[in-house]
């Protein structure tokens, strides 16, 4: 077989390279002959797929949010996905959140995460960046992502903030040595807090030529990172930059096993019923699809949410349902006066 020409995009919170570096050394991988190249931007990556210099490339979901035009005046088009590896936040400090201090400091990049940190535990005070640089009227410049952390590191060892939040991979790269404290999208016990992640958080999408044979291309997805991606393109594909920064969404593949001990352990009847008939035996043995999305109000007080856990063969018709419904909550908390996205 001849060689693919396999192209890399990377970012510090999604390092793609390192990623399809791991997999092409796996028995996972095809047997295949593979070149791969890493590019530093979308546009000179779609110029090689478009001369038919490069076959594949991996890249970031996020990066592709608002490009999918420029992606299809390249001719090329998404042909798969790759499951998450790290996809949810870390909150570096020497406490976890319902253990600091009251009034004490901590900065996240991400207006999200503020939001759930607030709604997490009151009296924090929960700033980015940029924010605490003005009220501290620091001089402060970071030339890229990774210094930001630095530097948000130096002032944790300063004691000048109690803590901040970091992408769990680029915490990793940093070989950071204070304790981290994950922030899971499923809580201990029921009613616990919970955080879900950024949409397309670590997702990461392989695009090639419309029509390239998707024999080849299936070699290098995964049939879960392919359900996320078109669940989170469907809801979030036509949403602006802004408003996607309120958004916590969260899509995977669960076991029928695993949901009920979940279920069993937080006495959720409503769960155990959902997919057991009458007399208590399971109504299918497929593959189940979570999808989870919420926006949180700026004070962390109110949140819309809608999740939805439905039999891998049923998801895309779930999923159609389910941002009709998600549309209409959001419309009629705006008509109540309420918006969630402009503050």
């Amino acid at each position: 077989m001849e060689t693919i020409n396999f192209g890399t995009l990377s970012i510090p919170s999604c390092p793609v390279d390192s990623y399809m570096e791991k997999f092409f050394e796996s028995s996972e991988a095809p047997e295949i002959p593979i070149l791969s190249k890493e590019y530093d931007s979308l546009k000179t990556a779609l110029e090689n797929l478009q001369k038919g210099n490069l076959d594949l490339l991996a890249m970031p979901a996020k990066l592709l949010h608002g490009k999918q035009l420029e992606m299809s005046e390249a001719n090329c088009e998404v042909l798969g996905a790759r499951t998450p590896r790290t996809p949810n936040m870390v909150l570096v400090s020497e406490n976890k959140i319902q253990y600091q201090p009251k009034s004490g400091i901590i900065l996240s990049q991400s207006k999200l995460v503020r939001r759930q940190l607030r709604r997490s535990r009151r009296g924090l005070r929960v700033l980015s960046p940029n924010a605490f640089i003005e009220i501290e009227k620091r001089e402060k410049t970071y030339e890229n992502e990774l210094e930001m952390y630095s530097w948000m590191e130096t002032l944790r060892e300063n004691k000048e903030i109690d803590g901040y939040i970091i992408p769990r991979v680029i915490y990793s790269t940093l070989n950071i040595s204070e304790r981290r404290h994950t922030l899971l999208p499923d809580p201990q016990n029921l009613g616990d807090d919970h955080f879900l992640p950024s949409p397309y958080s670590d997702l990461l999408v392989i695009l090639g030529r419309k029509k390239y044979p998707k024999k080849i291309s299936s070699l290098f997805s995964e049939i879960e990172g392919e359900t996320m991606w078109k669940i989170q393109n469907y809801f979030l594909g036509e949403i602006d930059e802004a408003s996607l920064e309120n958004i916590g969404m969260l899509t995977r593949h669960r076991q029928m096993s695993t949901l009920m001990t979940l279920a069993e352990k937080h006495k959720d009847l409503t769960m155990e019923q959902a997919f057991h008939n009458s007399e208590g035996e399971s109504t299918t043995n497929e593959v189940l699809v979570e999808f989870r999305i919420e926006t949180i109000s700026n004070d962390g007080r109110r949140t819309i949410a809608v999740d939805r856990v439905v039999p891998y063969s049923k998801y895309e018709i779930a999923m159609v349902a389910t941002e009709k419904d998600w549309r209409m909550v959001i419309e009629r908390s705006q008509t109540d006066g309420i918006d969630f996205f402009n503050n």
